[in-house]
């Protein structure tokens, strides 16, 4: 039985991360009823009023509604419904609606209809307003190293000062990507191999000692175009994740591949970057709603890495799947060699 809104168990750090999204959230109970609703849910949704009201509030979409949540309950996965016709203020709007169940009760997130997916379109938006909160302290990070390096003499402790240094401008970029989004990737000629040499630099860094991290490259893949930070950023997102699932071995292979099918059409020739790992796997209860933001099978994950990495993946023209079981599982990038970035 799933918490009532009186006692719903919804914490204050989790309130706070909801309420800077600019995706709408809104939590129910199992009598479908709000126990909380972000500020963008209610712009999107024009209620002047929420905290204990049933979901028939939200008018004659609510009935829709109603049904999505039932089938993801019933389910136990994510459920989508889009282009769902809405009233606000008078007004005729379309949106897209993701019902998940969550620790609190069931999420439900909604947002303007795009004609993009609709598990990966929002992530951005999602993560803009955690951006405005990462800026300050960042920049505090970046001066402790800057002075570090002044400081030391030692030239291990120097090399690793500069790795801060220059994770931190890294991550100052992609803030401000997300903070003033051009909607497009940076292009420039990116060497697959480069990034992924640059990716495990920083996990060695982060794992334990124990950690093997191996190599399987096919030397003869040429270099495209593409936007090199984010496609860090979404290679240390899937690496993070093989370590969160506790593996021990964990392998990156590049290959080719001829003919590929990305969204629905033929490719000439993909390169395909694998993430191969020993961990305890996804869990069957997720593989449906792996990449929908906010979906987590770790205590006090956020669930914005792997839809994150996704949204890149897409970017780029391409795409990101996986295959797994307990001991092997596998994510799969695979993006176009000719990109055409519009």
């Amino acid at each position: 039985m799933l918490a009532r809104v009186e006692n719903m168990s919804i914490s204050a750090d989790v309130v706070a991360l909801l309420d800077q999204l600019t995706t709408g959230i809104a939590v129910l109970d199992d009598a479908l009823r709000f126990g909380h609703a972000n500020a963008a849910f209610v712009e999107l949704t024009g209620l002047a009023r929420w905290r204990g009201c049933p979901l028939a509030v939200l008018g004659e979409s609510s009935a829709a509604l109603a049904a999505l949540i039932e089938r993801a309950l019933s389910a136990d996965s994510a459920a989508t419904l889009r282009g769902l016709e809405f009233s606000v203020r008078s007004v005729r709007v379309r949106i897209d609606a993701t019902a998940t169940r969550c620790d609190a009760g069931v999420l439900l997130e909604m947002h303007p209809h795009s004609p993009l997916d609709a598990t990966s379109a929002p992530v951005s938006q999602s993560m803009r307003g955690l951006a405005h909160e990462v800026k300050n302290p960042l920049a505090g990070l970046r001066g402790a190293a800057q002075l570090l390096r002044r400081r030391v003499d030692d030239a291990d402790q120097q090399r690793l000062a500069e790795l801060i240094i220059a994770e931190a401008d890294r991550l100052g970029a992609l803030t401000d990507r997300l903070l003033h989004p051009a909607g497009k990737p940076h292009l420039s000629v990116v060497n697959l191999h480069e990034v992924a040499e640059r990716a495990r630099a920083l996990i060695v860094n982060e794992a334990a000692p124990e950690i093997r991290l191996e190599r399987d490259y096919d030397p003869s893949l040429p270099a495209f175009r593409g936007d090199a930070d984010r496609l860090l950023q979404l290679l240390l997102n899937l690496l993070r994740n093989a370590l969160q699932a506790g593996a021990t071995e964990i392998r990156l292979r590049t290959r080719a591949e001829h003919a590929a099918v990305l969204g629905g059409q033929s490719v000439r020739l993909a390169l395909r970057l694998d993430v191969i790992d020993n961990g305890q796997g996804v869990p069957e209860s997720l593989r449906e709603s792996l990449f929908a933001p906010l979906v987590s099978g770790r205590a006090g994950g956020t669930g914005l890495g792997l839809a994150l990495a996704r949204e890149v993946a897409i970017e780029h023209g391409g795409q990101l799947d996986f295959r797994s079981r307990p001991g092997h599982t596998v994510f799969s990038v695979l993006l176009p060699l000719e990109f055409a970035h519009g």
